[in-house]
């Protein structure tokens, strides 16, 4: 068992910058914190208004006043139902700020889905932004109580104080390591761990510009998205349209994009068309993860003076596991543990203890006892460190392939190989059966058609399937595959743009 510190971080971030980051016991006394520190400082950007500090305080003040005259107190459940938006940021803020959990349901779910949630989670209320109105018609018929985000009050109510590290604060959607859909009820200590951990590896931490790409429904998106600027200091611009996302950079001009890998090699492609003002002249910093990020892209974004950080998380730890301060040298590692966290490996699989941790799934005991064991969170991960200790993702145990010689199989181990060809942006690795009915392991390829389009061959595709060839043959033996396939289509994606993988045969 390990335990993991900030001071290892102290490598990258000079002793000033790293005194700055303090902990605090929940989500109220950092708001607070917040305000009195950065209270004319801009806070929210959204649709074309600037929200500062001061502001947000003052409308949060004024929804705690609505739900407290809708009978919500501290311990009660809402639910949240709102895009990415100012009023989103509001509720979300006034509810944890006076103790209420809020269950952040994606925006996505149609009426029948929120209905349920209301159940599932025990909600007293549905808080719902009104261009969403018509997904409540099920709760209202079932008298279920219903608030729009958009109401105020005249007057302010304070924020809770003491809540503590371990009351309950939001409720979050996640797959888990069995890919069935649950919430992770996760306290202020451990949102607030997770915020304190979007800080750590970089040099330029507070007073930032970051836009919000991702939705708040998904952890990356709350907690280093949101939560972190809010930590920080930092102005947040929501993009109302992703499909903005290139104008609305033009005009606020960030400094730090929280993005997905797929969105980061979009935006690389398009800079490299267009020039790098692409991204905004003063971009600093990626921070990218929910799914593997390729080193090619750190690798290229470096050459535009951009470091794109990896980083490694999970919905049941608050996000923030593991972030990569060396990405240069090393892109092809998820980084270093973040502090407060107990660690170990056993038979290949990462445990986790820690602040940062779950206080468990929501009505689902079955699955809170497949995922722990003897007081530890099982990942579900495969995972290997170095002699530095910076972690390294090596596979999932649900994902691993048993041969018929009995061989073990970690798909993202042999994927990593070819992927490691500038000319692959994405591949899968899977087993399927033959015209024979033998069982076989198979590769489909996603071409980086940019990297592609550079090489003198009459013939791409087959230029591309010579170079698989050969990284293939210079494999282990168990690991090579007896079929490639260059697909002239992406995977099918996950909402957190992860690879949807093939069903095992």
């Amino acid at each position: 068992m390990l335990t993991a510190s900030k001071e290892i971080f102290a490598k990258y971030q000079d002793e000033a910058l790293l005194a700055r980051i303090r902990e605090y016991p929940d989500v109220s006394a950092m708001w607070a914190a917040c305000v009195r520190d950065y209270a004319d400082l801009p806070a929210v950007v959204f649709d074309g208004e600037t929200h500062t500090y001061a502001d947000l305080d003052r409308d949060a003040a004024a929804f705690r006043t609505v739900l407290k005259n809708a009978g919500l107190t501290a311990g009660d459940r809402v639910c949240l139902l709102a895009p990415n938006s100012y009023l989103f940021v509001k509720a979300y803020l006034a509810a944890v700020t006076m103790g209420v959990t809020a269950a952040i349901l994606p925006a996505q779910l149609d009426e029948r889905s929120v209905f349920g949630c209301t159940m599932m989670f025990g909600a007293k209320a549905v808080v719902c932004h009104p261009d969403l109105e018509a997904k409540l018609s099920i709760c209202k018929a079932k008298n279920v109580k219903t608030l729009s985000a958009a109401d105020t009050a005249e007057e302010g109510t304070p924020a809770a104080e003491g809540l503590g590290e371990d009351f309950p604060c939001v409720i979050m959607f996640t797959g888990g390591t069995t890919g069935k859909s649950k919430g992770a009820l996760l306290s202020h200590g451990a949102v607030m761990q997770g915020t304190v951990n979007g800080c750590y590896g970089y040099s330029e931490v507070f007073n930032q510009r970051y836009m919000l790409l991702l939705p708040l429904s998904h952890v990356f998106g709350l907690i280093r998205n949101l939560m972190t600027s809010l930590y920080t200091g930092s102005a947040l611009f929501i993009c109302r349209n992703n499909k903005d996302m290139f104008r609305d950079i033009a005009v606020f001009r960030p400094t730090i994009l929280v993005i997905v890998p797929a969105l980061a090699e979009m935006a690389l492609n398009l800079s490299r068309q267009f020039g790098r003002n692409m991204l905004g002249p003063d971009l600093k910093y990626i921070i990218c993860g929910a799914a593997a990020v390729a080193p090619y892209l750190v690798k290229e974004y470096l050459k535009m003076g951009i470091g794109l950080c990896p980083g490694y998380g999970l919905t049941e730890s608050a996000n923030l596991v593991s972030g990569n301060p060396d990405f240069a040298n090393r892109p092809d590692s998820v980084g270093l543990m973040y502090p407060n966290q107990e660690y170990k490996i056993v038979d290949g699989e990462l445990w986790l203890k820690g602040k940062n941790m779950m206080l468990g799934y929501v009505g689902d005991p079955a699955e809170n006892a497949a995922a722990y064991e003897d007081g530890w969170f099982r990942t579900g991960d495969l995972v290997r460190f170095d002699e530095d200790g910076f972690l390294y993702i090596t596979g999932r145990i649900k994902e691993v392939i048993i041969l018929s010689n009995g061989e073990n199989v970690s798909p993202a181990e042999v994927e990593a190989r070819f992927n490691e060809l500038p000319i692959v942006q994405d591949s899968q690795v899977f087993e399927d059966v033959d015209e024979s009915g033998r069982h076989i392991l198979a590769l489909e390829v996603v071409p980086r058609m940019t990297e592609l389009k550079k090489i003198d061959t009459p013939d791409p595709i087959a230029y591309l399937t010579a170079q698989l060839e050969a990284v293939n043959a210079g494999l282990p033996g168990y690991w090579q595959v007896n079929r490639i396939t260059v697909r002239d289509s992406d995977f099918a994606r996950t909402p957190s743009m992860k690879i949807v993988r093939y069903k095992k045969c």
